[in-house]
């Protein structure tokens, strides 16, 4: 359980870690060279410990020294242990190249945040499209074939699907065409690795063109955490103080730093530094969640906590998951006014929350109620520190430079 003793003013500077939904494709990909692959900037998260889990179980060998991680060795096995997968959805991604390397796979579907149905359809899909048999028995997915080059066209920019692409096409020398992919700083940061590692990758207007044959190790440094960045930048002005980011990409924050201002935030973005305030508070907006350069799904519920405080009302909208409002309701025990109805709330700005016990659904909900809780009169109990371990690198640590007081405390059993 995280405790949180909120209004106090937060301010100073936060380091982001290397991105969580960047590293974990990166890991994925060591399973296609048997040449050793370093990955530099890998935070440490339980997700993180998943994939390395994951990719050891298929064969090979990590090293980790502080954020470098090391993989070696031949991927010699073609099933997924179910008890990994079942963890969390990045592992997934493992199917593909376990079928570019080995000709079959068997991977259960995955696990991971409950936040909506997020099937895997656009990647069994795709597979098809390039000449995968593809079965699906017993929640297991079963694949066999030799990969061939052809056009897949995703009718949604699935980050997943596109990255799983991605890696199969790294390994076809006639090419593997994406259309309509996902272009989430993540994705992209996949594609240098990928070509890091000796495929080529084109980037057009429309599609993404990936080949290659025989990859080779890298060392890779992952791009800064911008859900990471966002949540911290907002614990300045939620709570009257001024936060700064360095070590980020001000570029990857945009959606973000665009709907701050709209709300009357003070924001500076110099190099790679961030910087928010808000002495004079702020007003309520709308927001539409989409795919990047829109506004990102994962920062949706650390808004939310954000405009509970804003004077006026509020409009959000959620049009990437289904189930992205975990958070809502324990934001009401707090004493948030937030109203739901479909894929869309209503946010009436009240004066302050309150400190009380509250649970956390998933990484962002968590985000969501720290925030809250640092910000709130009183005490606030958040269980499910599972999840924020999952996606937030030392979030007490981090917070606690700023002027939190924030711990973990062990739950009693009665």
């Amino acid at each position: 359980m995280i405790v949180v003793r909120g209004g106090r003013p937060l301010s100073g500077r936060v380091e982001i870690s290397g991105a969580k939904n960047a590293v974990l494709p990166a890991i994925v990909a060591s399973l296609l060279t048997d040449e050793p692959l370093v990955l530099k900037r890998a935070p440490g998260l339980l997700d993180v410990e998943t994939q390395l889990a994951l990719v050891e179980a298929l064969g090979k060998r990590v090293e980790r020294r502080g954020d470098v991680i090391a993989i070696h060795g031949e991927t010699r096995r073609a099933t997924a242990p179910q008890e990994i997968v079942s963890r969390m959805r990045a592992s997934f991604l493992c199917l593909g190249p376990l079928i570019a390397r080995l000709g079959e796979a068997h991977v259960p579907l995955p696990g991971g945040c409950v936040i909506g149905a997020r099937p895997v359809d656009l990647h069994l899909a795709g597979l098809a499209r390039l000449g995968v048999d593809i079965r699906v028995d017993g929640g297991v997915v079963h694949a066999a074939g030799t990969p061939r080059g052809g056009e897949v066209w995703l009718r949604y920019p699935s980050v997943g699907a596109t990255e799983q692409l991605l890696l199969v096409g790294a390994t076809i020398p006639e090419g593997v065409e994406i259309v309509n992919p996902a272009r989430e700083p993540e994705v992209m940061d996949l594609v240098r690795l990928l070509a890091a590692m000796g495929a080529e990758v084109e980037i057009l207007e429309d599609r993404f063109i990936v080949r290659g044959e025989r990859l080779g190790g890298a060392e890779h440094a992952v791009i800064p955490d911008r859900i990471e960045a966002g949540t911290y930048l907002l614990a300045g002005p939620i709570t009257g103080g001024e936060v700064e980011l360095v070590e980020v990409h001000p570029e990857h924050l945009t959606a973000l730093l665009v709907k701050l201002e709209e709300c009357g935030v003070e924001v500076e973005a110099e190099g790679d530094r961030v910087r928010a305030s808000s002495p004079g508070g702020w007003r309520g907006i709308e927001v539409e969640t989409a795919p990047y350069p829109g506004f990102p799904t994962d920062l949706q519920p650390q808004l939310t906590a954000f405009l509970s405080l804003a004077r006026g009302r509020s409009v959000i909208w959620e049009r990437v998951f289904e189930s992205r409002f975990g958070h809502v309701g324990e934001l009401i025990r707090m004493g948030a006014r937030i109203t739901l109805q479909g894929q869309a709330i209503t946010v009436e700005g009240v004066g302050e929350l309150r400190g009380t016990g509250v649970a956390a659904t998933d990484i962002r909900a968590g985000a969501a109620l720290v925030l809250a809780g640092v910000a709130a009169r009183g005490e606030t109990r958040i269980r499910g520190v599972e999840h924020l371990r999952r996606g937030y690198e030392n979030m007490e640590e981090k917070l606690s430079r700023l002027g939190a007081k924030i711990w973990v405390e062990e739950a009693s059993v009665i």
